[in-house]
């Protein structure tokens, strides 16, 4: 056996002048040298692969030391927190392993770094492997996408201990509640329901079915009007996404659950930072056998603003195959013509289309002469002749007394062979009532919320309105007991959101004087407060809504109509005006932008027509339309539109996430920017994701199925030059820190300027560095091939050359400035 003291005496003979293997040479032959093991070594550097290896820097977020037996490290300033600058040499630390063999030698190797591609690649494996492995292996740098959703979650966790929630400014915080329990009972597998119903008879089989039914049908509407009337349409899909699979096993005699569309969509993204489609599947995948209903603003889609009907249709169709059963089309001025792309395109999906009248005026009052029955009735004849499957009674500011209630649904299933869904607001306190006499008339469904969060300017309560059936002709085939065992888990999330609570605490009988949707009440009362107006004002707004809509025509107020006539109040009460200066063509006045959108004809024609003098002072010397916006924006190019998208976030986007974009773009790009920054907040508990945590505050999230983390926050630190903190954790018992910027401190940052990829003129910094030389000034002619600038960063310099012939426009950058990849460096002519 050759020992390691052999081969020490063997190299020095060597030395000095024996050969290999010849007799009483000293110098052992090959053969006779036994392997009693492998080694690998591995460096960790900050090199770029997917950038030719270009030395990298910033911040270590995460730093976790490989250990065991056979693994062994030679590091230096690698730890979490660490910051590697321009100038640091790019190795980190080396990992060496050893093992008997060399399959187990690249197995620990493997262990320590999960260097997937290299060390159980064949030809490594093998030993195979020429200097050329990198040039000629394309396949190495095909690996996944490190997602580091724990990092990034801290990150968002961290901002908000630093610098809060912006949502919850200046509201009041509410005690620190535990996450609310779901409730302990066991979950059998969910009954066939109503969505069984539609896929075994589709639309007009389901209501034939409705029309057959004795019973009464319901509608919860917690997971979207009910939370957006009562708590601005903050509720987030982690609170509603864990009750969820509860309706489906307990209450599998809902005709439907209202959980999308409306405000939900752009709140979604803008405040909650979440994805509305990723908020759908989460409800579909929950309740198979119940039917998941939205509300579209017909040619408005989810948005505030009239769509060109090519993005209508794409938005339908994507909201029907991502999981829409029922959609509730209405107009927020009740003109049919504006209706009929949206119906058409749910019609043509396959799914239920339930176009709504939206009720207004009174019904009761025989002085109430423009929106009387008759009205209802043509309106009605006109949607059943378009197609519609189902109609519905959209009563958005609960104005539809008890008495009318009945006449209406009476005088309807008379004229019309559809079923009729009534829905209401209980914002004047008697609401369950006009529900009772709508189901004594012969109503085939009615929406109603929770025990919990009903009333107000929610919808009534669907507990009561059950037990109130419950022993008669109508009676529901709701479990109330279960009901309420659902309604006991929303008692408990409705108290997390308490800093979105309105300051309504009982009904109010002055909504039959201003007609506000309860959607808005509460909005808009926030709205004036924001604005300096104090509650004890409040009578002034609601007097002058009221005041607005009867200038404007007695029009249908519903979003966006409604969002225009509270618009032109809340000027009028914070400019001081008056009705008669409105009206006054020698009184100049900038009217709010929705207000000349609406008199211009850009959300549709309202019943009556448009008051003409004041048409005449709001628009001036322009033209109105006269024709369904629709007709003339022309349609949307849809690939131009992706690209545009798609460069804007720097990514391909999904079918879905077109979907968004289209339907707010700068809403849409602040999102993609937000879920790369922090990835998806969805999973935080609300209570985190509002307020942070409290030191030694310990949280568990649920990133996906069987996958959890355990986060602990120790402490912040004092404030770092510059101008951020560094917030400490503990990540599944691990140290963990981040970064922070301290936006109260108005630390400004040398704002730095991009070069555009698709500017021919535009000459970007191939890698972060800094600018050593540079070796242009402006005006100057250049050549192909001339250095315009030189970058060093570690050890490495690069010189930036024309790939043109050009003269110099700008020069952005100076020696010693610090860049990163991609920032503009020259312009070019």
């Amino acid at each position: 056996m050759v020992t390691g003291v052999d081969l020490v005496k063997a190299q020095i003979r060597i030395a000095q002048g024996a050969r290999i293997g010849e007799p009483d040479s000293g110098v052992p032959a090959q053969q006779d040298i036994r392997v009693a093991g492998h080694a690998m070594q591995c460096r960790v550097t900050t090199e770029d692969p997917e950038n030719g290896f270009i030395p990298d820097y910033g911040r270590i977020t995460a730093y976790r030391s490989p250990a065991g037996f056979g693994v062994r490290l030679d590091a230096g300033t690698a730890y979490t927190g660490a910051f590697i600058t321009r100038y640091y040499d790019s190795l980190l630390v080396k990992v060496t392993t050893w093992a008997p063999t060399a399959a187990e030698c690249g197995a620990r190797m493997h262990r320590a770094l999960f260097l997937d591609q290299v060390v159980t690649h064949p030809s490594f494996a093998d030993g195979s492997y020429t200097t050329k492995f990198i040039d000629q292996t394309p396949e190495l740098f095909q690996w996944p996408r490190r997602r580091d959703r724990a990092t990034r979650l801290l990150g968002f966790i961290g901002d908000v201990i630093v610098n809060g929630n912006p949502e919850v400014k200046g509201r009041q915080k509410p005690e620190h509640l535990p996450e609310p329990r779901l409730p302990k009972v066991a979950l059998p597998a969910p009954a066939p329901g109503s969505r069984q119903i539609l896929e075994e008879r589709g639309p007009r089989g389901l209501a034939d079915w409705m029309l057959a039914q004795q019973q009464v049908l319901l509608t919860d509407t917690t997971m979207r009007d009910a939370h957006q009337s009562l708590l601005a349409t903050r509720f987030r899909t982690h609170d509603m996404a864990r009750i969820a699979p509860y309706y489906a096993s307990l209450l599998p005699g809902l005709f439907s659950v209202e959980c999308w569309g409306g405000a939900t969509f752009d709140v979604a993204m803008r405040f909650l930072k979440e994805c509305p489609w990723e908020r759908l599947a989460a409800f579909r995948e929950a309740m198979p056998n119940l039917l998941l209903q939205m509300l579209l603003r017909s040619a408005n889609a989810v948005g505030y603003t009239n769509y060109p009907d090519n993005v209508v249709r794409h938005f339908v169709a994507q909201a029907a195959q991502a999981g829409v059963d029922v959609f509730r089309v209405f107009d927020s001025l009740n003109w049919v013509d504006n209706m009929r792309v949206a119906m058409d395109a749910v019609i043509e999906s396959g799914k239920v289309c339930e176009a709504a009248i939206c009720y207004t005026g009174n019904l009761s009052d025989p002085a109430c002469t423009k929106y009387d029955l008759a009205y209802y009735l043509r309106m009605a004849k006109e949607l059943e002749r378009a197609g519609a499957h189902v109609l519905g009674i959209k009563d958005m500011a609960g104005l539809c007394q008890p008495r009318a209630a009945f006449e209406l649904v009476r005088a309807l299933k008379q004229e019309i062979s559809i079923p009729i869904h009534f829905h209401t607001h209980d914002t004047s306190g008697i609401a369950a009532a006009s529900v009772l006499m709508a189901v004594e008339a012969g109503c085939d469904a009615v929406d109603g919320a929770l025990d919990s969060m009903s009333g107000g300017t929610s919808q009534p309560n669907l507990g009561s309105v059950i037990e109130a059936l419950r022993h008669g002709p109508r009676a529901t085939s709701v479990d109330p007991a279960k009901a309420r065992i659902i309604s006991s888990y929303w008692e408990q999330v409705r108290r997390i959101y308490g800093a979105f609570e309105s300051d309504l605490r009982s009904g109010a009988s002055e909504v039959y004087v201003h007609g506000m949707p309860g959607g808005q009440y509460t909005n808009l009362r926030e709205q004036a407060r924001s604005l300096g107006i104090e509650a004890h004002r409040w009578p002034e707004v609601a007097h002058a809504y009221a005041e607005v809509n009867d200038m404007f025509g007695d029009i249908v107020k519903v979003t966006p109509s409604s969002k225009v006539v509270g618009d032109m109040a809340l000027m009028m009460v914070t400019s001081g005006l008056t009705r008669a200066q409105v009206e006054d063509p020698a009184v100049d006045i900038a009217f709010p932008e929705s207000v000349v959108q609406f008199f211009h004809g850009d959300i549709g024609q309202p019943y009556g027509g448009f008051p003409e003098a004041l048409q005449k002072k709001v628009l001036g010397d322009r033209e109105p339309l006269t024709v369904r916006p629709g007709e003339v924006l022309p349609p949307e190019d849809l690939e131009v539109r992706r690209r545009q998208f798609e460069k804007d976030c720097g990514r391909e986007i999904t079918e879905l996430e077109f979907a968004s974009a289209l339907m707010y773009p700068k809403v849409f790009t602040g999102y993609v920017a937000d879920r790369n920054r922090f990835g998806n907040v969805s999973v935080l508990p609300t209570h985190t994701f509002f307020y942070g945590m409290e030191p030694a505050e310990e949280i568990t999230i649920d990133i996906e199925r069987g996958k959890t983390l355990i986060v602990r926050f120790v402490t912040v630190s004092d404030l770092h030059d510059d101008g951020t903190r560094t917030v400490f954790f503990e990540l599944n018992g691990q140290p963990r820190s981040v970064r922070a910027e301290d936006r109260s401190q108005g630390v400004v940052r040398e704002a730095t300027r991009k070069a555009d990829a698709d500017n021919p003129n535009h000459v970007g910094a191939p890698m972060p560095g800094s600018v050593a030389t540079v070796a242009v000034a402006v005006g100057q002619k250049i050549e192909r091939g001339d250095v315009l600038v030189t970058l060093e960063a570690m050890k490495m310099e690069a010189a930036v050359k024309a790939d043109r012939d050009g003269e110099v426009v700008e020069v952005v950058v100076r020696p010693g400035q610090q860049v990163d990849a991609k920032d503009l460096l020259i312009v070019m002519a």
